[in-house]
């Protein structure tokens, strides 16, 4: 059973006829629409959404209004929910054909242009900042990956950056202290990486087997079992720092372990604030 939300500062039916007609290209799967009309306020947007997490299904809105739009994609990022919005293209391409702005909707379109553009930037930073690369504009990502090799640091930075975070990553290599920057970076964006090292062994074999066996005692269990004690020692001197073990998980399970860290600590400082 898939649960899909249709959240709608209206009655939601234009949402839920365009979501039956979609549905009827896909007979044979069983999906339980869930109406939220009249949806008005930030709070409700946060209230369905940590809905919708709950039942791991997704959203779709016909949301116009600038606040509850930017809600939806805040909330949405934190809490790993995918929000579809229907209404948005439709206007984007009508006040493209009609070289007009939406009546009385003068920020929807810029919006629209944010977001693509914003979704964009996070890929091309990513790819930027990539392995170490541009250490002193640290300050401007939202998650700093951290790790030795083949801690699955890149794939995750491009996955994050697709979600729409801003995402780094930055080696641990043996007996290299990592960059300056990394440590006055506020600690909540930090997310230290391990592994088994007898895993990350063979990974390494691998990896050495495709380049021709030219990468030295790299892939060799004593060395591995040096490199991840050495970033240990990295991340206990730095216990605000969180620690995730990545052995034997998809990139979209670590992905989702880190943005449910990044939530809780979001909610935390949120409480703290009132």
């Amino acid at each position: 059973m898939y649960s899909v939300y249709i959240l709608s500062d209206g009655s939601g039916k234009t949402a839920e006829m365009a979501i039956k007609a979609a549905l009827t290209q896909f007979p044979d799967r069983e999906v339980e629409l869930i109406k939220r009309p009249e949806i008005l306020t930030v709070e409700q947007v946060k209230q369905v959404i940590a809905e919708a997490s709950h039942a791991n299904g997704f959203i779709v809105h016909t949301v116009v209004s600038d606040e509850l739009r930017q809600a939806l994609e805040d909330t949405g990022k934190l809490y790993n929910v995918e929000t579809i919005d229907l209404m948005g293209p439709l206007l984007a391409q009508l006040s493209l054909l009609f070289d007009l702005l939406p009546a009385r909707k003068p920020g929807l379109f810029r919006k629209l242009n944010i977001s693509y553009f914003k979704r964009i930037e996070t890929m091309e930073y990513a790819i930027r900042h990539d392995d170490g690369l541009r250490p002193e504009e640290l300050n401007k990502a939202e998650i700093i990956l951290v790790g030795v090799s083949r801690t699955f640091k890149t794939p995750l930075s491009i996955y994050l950056a697709f979600k729409g975070w801003m995402t780094a990553n930055v080696p641990i290599v043996l007996g290299i202290e990592p960059p300056e920057e990394i440590f006055k970076m506020p600690p909540e964006r930090v997310f230290c990486l391990t592994t088994s090292a007898t895993k990350l062994a063979v990974l390494r074999q691998n990896r050495e087997a495709h380049l021709g066996g030219t990468t030295g005692s790299y892939a060799k269990l004593n060395h591995v079992q040096m490199e991840l004690e050495y970033a240990g020692k990295i991340f206990t001197r730095h216990p605000r720092w969180a620690v995730i073990d990545v052995t034997n998980k998809p990139i979209e399970e670590i992905a989702s372990e880190i943005i449910s860290i990044l939530r809780k600590k979001n909610d935390q400082k949120e409480d703290d604030e009132q």
